[in-house]
């Protein structure tokens, strides 16, 4: 009995797709997207508890290093529930920032190969490296983030003042803070691979960049100023310092490594 062999998924060398196939393609990349976040989803209500535990690190730090803003100084790490439903959308919240970070790896590989076809032989080969620095540099600043996040808080609540006032933290605005903080962080660090990724396929050069250093060090300063959630000095000087190095990286690469 002859055994029908499995259809296979055709692939063009050339890359030359229709407006159909690159429909199909669309969805196919969108449906595991979809089904890595849903994986990272589960996954993060397991890990709800310290999860939660590590965001509110930032809080619990600044907290302890001034007792006078707590309701209760013996413990100041406290954090306010105001509405019915906020312990359910927080815990939703959380486990779905958390699904999409760790289901970054996938999303970012599934972007990487529908972009592929269109891209020469000698692009294709910045595939892995592609996604490995971007998961790498996004973790990096959603790290580097959370560090200043004490210094920034310091900065706010400095305002306060001593005059007998204390903090009461809804645990959702908090939430959202934090998140907005590791998001904007970790967005700002990847662009350095965007620099070096135009570079690559010869829509940058080193030369230009350095001829570019003099607008570009206001757009950071803009770009640094919208971004940040908080808008406080600290946090805008804590964003622009290390787009401003990866900046200059980004040249010394594309000069001396990439010879663009």
């Amino acid at each position: 009995m002859a055994v029908t062999p499995k259809r296979r998924r055709k692939r063009n060398p050339t890359g030359n797709m229709t407006l159909v196939e690159h429909l199909g393609e669309l969805r196919t990349r969108l449906m595991i997207s979809i089904a890595a976040i849903g994986v990272g989803a589960v996954i993060a209500w397991f890990l709800y508890e310290p999860i939660f535990h590590f965001l509110q690190h930032g809080f619990c730090t600044f907290m302890t290093q001034h007792p006078g803003l707590a309701v209760d100084p013996k413990e100041p790490c406290r954090l306010a529930y105001t509405t019915i439903l906020e312990p359910f959308l927080t815990k939703i919240k959380v486990v779905s920032v958390t699904g999409i970070l760790l289901a970054l790896p996938v999303l970012l590989w599934e972007l990487w190969a529908f972009i592929v076809p269109g891209l020469t032989p000698k692009e294709r080969k910045f595939s892995v490296p592609f996604v490995i620095s971007s998961v790498v540099l996004f973790g990096f600043g959603a790290w580097f983030g959370l560090v200043t996040l004490p210094r920034a808080l310091n900065f706010l609540l400095g305002f306060a003042g001593t005059g007998g006032i204390v903090l009461v933290m809804s645990v959702g605005r908090y939430i959202s803070f934090v998140t907005l903080v590791i998001a904007a962080f970790g967005i700002s660090f990847e662009f350095p691979l965007l620099l070096i990724s135009l570079m690559a396929v010869g829509v940058l050069s080193s030369r230009q960049l350095r001829a570019w250093r003099r607008y570009s060090i206001v757009g950071i300063a803009i770009f640094a100023a919208v971004i940040t959630p908080s808008q406080d000095w600290f946090t805008m000087t804590a964003m622009m310092v290390p787009l401003l190095i990866f900046y200059e990286l980004a040249i010394l690469i594309g000069r001396f490594l990439m010879k663009k």
